[in-house]
């Protein structure tokens, strides 16, 4: 019996959920910070086993919005409700539950499908520290099963992966068993850059930024895909910090975005970084439509 369905990961910004999608598709497919929001957008990882497929969509975090912009991730992550045989609740074994846990949950209360309550990096932690937790998560939901585990490393994956088998039904192969995401390749491009802004800025500069892919070009004759992108920002004075005294902090992401780039496509890679203000783009739906923040 081949199996196949749709398994959704959700949960409060920066509990792990593209860190969890990327262990178990075993690639790169959502960048991961150790900053919240860092997923803005839908990521689906397609896991291939002799047993079947299983499409795992990452979402951004839940939490109470403000801004058009938080608005848009908190609605695209709740969106895929509809769209899944399973959802993966993320909970952190290190800080319990919090509001934004409790929102996620009340998101839930009318939903038919299977949860699965996961409890993450109890490798922080000692194994009684859990107990606690589960023992709330139990009473706040009927989940289908609660299991601790480290997306970190791989503790307990097997385990979960046995769980989730069980709630998919027979079906068929939705995608080529060498294709591990439907990302495009200007959108990984962009997303590496963003994740480089994020690690090597401090402040509201990360949540500020937007990559536009003005150009993605491949010259196979030479090796070499040339990509060029520009780091949108709200403040002047945010696109000083970008660019750094003498074009230093422009430099250092470009080296790190080059670097990984060329390791994931396999390639040589020649990037060229360009920095604008978009004044409030985050508050401004013409701009979020622009930077490819849409509602479906």
């Amino acid at each position: 019996m081949f199996k196949s369905g749709f398994v959704g990961i959700i949960g409060k910004p920066n509990v792990g959920k593209s860190t969890l999608l990327n262990s178990i598709i075993g690639e790169k497919v959502a960048i991961a910070t150790h900053k919240p929001q860092t997923t803005r957008n839908r990521i689906m990882g397609i896991k291939n086993t002799d047993r079947g497929q299983i499409i795992f969509l990452d979402t951004p975090g839940i939490h109470k919005a403000k801004t058009p912009l938080n608005k848009y991730m908190v609605k695209t992550a709740i969106s895929i409700y509809a769209d899944v045989n399973v959802l993966l609740f993320i909970v952190e074994a290190n800080t319990g539950l919090d509001k934004d846990d409790y929102l996620t949950i009340k998101s839930l209360q009318d939903i038919k499908i299977p949860v699965i309550a996961l409890i993450n990096k109890i490798d922080l932690v000692k194994k009684d520290s859990v107990l606690p937790v589960i023992d709330e998560l139990r009473k706040l939901f009927t989940f289908k099963e609660i299991i601790p585990l480290s997306a970190l490393t791989g503790y307990y994956m097997d385990t979960l992966l046995d769980v989730i088998w069980n709630f998919l039904p027979e079906g068929p192969e939705y995608f080529p068993d060498d294709m591990f995401t439907d990302s495009s390749e200007r959108f990984l491009a962009a997303e590496i850059i963003r994740e480089k802004v994020m690690l090597l800025t401090h402040q509201e500069i990360p949540y500020s930024t937007a990559i536009v892919l003005e150009s993605f070009k491949e010259d196979k004759r030479k090796n070499l895909i040339h990509v060029g992108a520009t780091i949108n920002v709200e403040k002047d004075s945010q696109k000083g910090i970008i660019i750094g005294k003498k074009g230093s902090m422009l430099k250092e992401i470009g080296k790190r975005s080059r670097l990984e780039m060329e390791r994931f496509f396999d390639t040589r890679i020649y990037l060229e970084l360009f920095v604008r203000v978009q004044k409030d783009w985050t508050r401004d739906e013409k701009s979020l439509k622009e930077f490819g923040y849409r509602s479906k």
